[in-house]
């Protein structure tokens, strides 16, 4: 490639990122989805726009695997475990039992109301039948709902594209005539099983190795952590697992690890998340024909209604109700079943391959995509409120961050006091950190001084905290019980402290 080649290269894609961010700018506030207005740039540069032809459906399954992985190891990482937790099993069923509803009900809809054979009728419907991370993720993080749907659907979201993947592999290869429902059902227990171990262990052992390094840079922590996640990917991959599991579970574990720089961190994963769904869906619609679409428009409604409105409900139902989930919720969890990405990209594997009609399957996964997205995600707002499942915005939890000493065995932590934490008005006396421990500065307005001992702290303030290594999780612990309960928290524990000096020395 000639210098003037990579020039116009550079040239074209930071324009299409500038255009993207500036569309997000624009248009967001309508409420129309950002997957959209990625997928609406594809267009407008592709083959019914500037012109730019690109039919490579291979490269764009490629590069949407890595994309997607991106995107499921930044929701891992922004996932508080503690909710997650008491959902898991629901979310885990949803991602299997649910799924396996799902396919059956619409891949039979599929084959009943359209011309197609029982091959193409099942892709349909496995394609379809994954809810998509980068939607969810995007639509419910801004909305004030309740701690335990939001779990739910995002972790059936991270879950649930392995047994999907599998369905699409088996169908579109030679082993669609071979098979059975057996051998599926154990590679998709294995992948799930030995993915998610696989994730956890390789994630465990990096934060294990990153609490007790001292990088040369800041920069450099961000960097490691993004490269465990894929680490576990690339590993899980090689041993046969899941490696989209592995790379959520991974995420999952560091996101609620104690890390070092951890806002720098969350601050560099969000984005590369954004980089890697503005990428991705503007190359999904750079493949995408515009000609073809509305011819696909009448089977991606037949489809997308059988979905929806019947396929995902029953679903839900089936999987919920055993876990005495209410009525309600189980309406609001099978709205908010999104589709995005993940089916798109999945429409791509029977066109690598090569796979008789795989064109036809892809424009009508496109279009339903498109048209289920503009239906379902401005209108979820409005169905949580009318489901009884919306609750008021919380504050946030106090946003701590620790940097190593390694040659002091010692550690930085800082805090921030944001807006509705209960250490606003909490002298520095009161916030009884271990001994050893001490607020060593404080920004207040641009300034920098010492607190003493009865400077109370404010919202807005920013507190640099030093302490011993093995004391860190008692100091990170404390400092978010006083900022949930304030000044009245418990009194310091000592257990806690022999607790964390226990495990600082693991």
């Amino acid at each position: 490639m000639s210098a003037a080649e990579l020039d116009l290269v550079l040239l074209l894609t930071t324009g299409v990122l500038l255009a993207s961010l500036a569309a997000v700018r624009l248009l967001a506030g309508a409420g129309l989805p950002t997957l959209l207005i990625f997928l609406c740039v594809g267009l407008a540069i592709g083959e019914a726009g500037l012109g730019l032809e690109f039919e490579d459906a291979g490269l764009t399954q490629v590069l949407g695997s890595v994309a997607l992985a991106v995107i499921l190891a930044e929701g891992g990482f922004t996932t508080d475990l503690r909710v997650v937790r008491p959902v898991g099993w629901l979310a885990g069923v949803l991602a299997t039992v649910g799924v396996f509803v799902s396919v059956a009900v619409t891949s039979g809809l599929a084959y009943l109301l359209l011309d197609v054979d029982v091959r193409t009728a099942v892709l349909l419907g496995a394609v379809v039948s994954s809810t998509d991370a980068a939607a969810v993720f995007a639509v419910l993080r801004k909305m004030p709902v309740t701690g335990r749907l939001r779990a739910v659907v995002e972790a059936e979201s991270g879950f649930n594209d392995p047994p999907v993947i599998i369905l699409v592999t088996v169908v579109t290869s030679s082993a669609w005539n071979e098979a059975g429902v057996v051998g599926v059902g154990g590679q998709i227990l294995y992948q799930l099983v030995v993915g998610a171990l696989l994730g956890a262990l390789v994630a465990g052992a990096g934060q294990w190795l990153l609490v007790r390094s001292a990088l040369p840079a800041a920069g450099l922590y961000p960097l490691a952590t993004v490269a465990l996640t894929f680490l576990a990917f690339a590993v899980a991959g090689v041993a046969g697992a899941s490696p989209f599991l592995a790379i959520y579970v991974a995420g999952l574990v560091l996101g609620n690890a104690s890390l070092p720089h951890r806002g720098s961190t969350s601050g560099f994963v969000e984005s590369l998340a954004w980089l890697a769904q503005i990428g991705l869906f503007v190359l999904l619609g750079l493949l995408a024909s515009p000609s073809r679409l509305p011819d696909a428009l009448p089977a991606a409604l037949v489809v997308g209604a059988a979905l929806t409105f019947l396929a995902r409900p029953l679903s839900v139902i089936v999987c919920a109700t055993p876990f005495r989930v209410p009525w309600r919720e189980q309406a609001f969890i099978s709205w908010a079943g999104l589709r995005g990405a993940v089916p798109i990209v999945l429409a791509t594997i029977p066109m690598a391959v090569g796979l008789q009609g795989a064109e036809r399957v892809f424009d009508v996964v496109f279009v339903l995509v498109v048209v289920f997205t503009l239906v379902q995600g401005p209108t979820l707002p409005w169905v949580a409120r009318r489901l009884g499942v919306a609750e008021p915005a919380v504050p946030r939890d106090v946003a701590i961050e620790s940097a190593p000493l390694d040659e002091l065995h010692a550690t930085l932590v800082q805090f921030s006091v944001g807006p509705g934490s209960r250490l606003a008005g909490v002298e520095v006396l009161e916030l009884r950190l271990p001994a050893g421990s001490v607020v060593s500065l404080l920004l207040r307005d641009g300034e920098v001084f010492v607190p003493g001992p009865t400077t109370a702290l404010r919202v807005g303030d920013h507190a640099l905290v030093a302490t011993s290594r093995q004391q860190r999780r008692v100091v990170e612990e404390r400092l978010r019980a006083v900022s949930r309960a304030g000044r009245l928290a418990g009194w310091y524990d000592a257990s806690l402290a022999t607790r964390a000096q226990e495990s600082a020395g693991r």
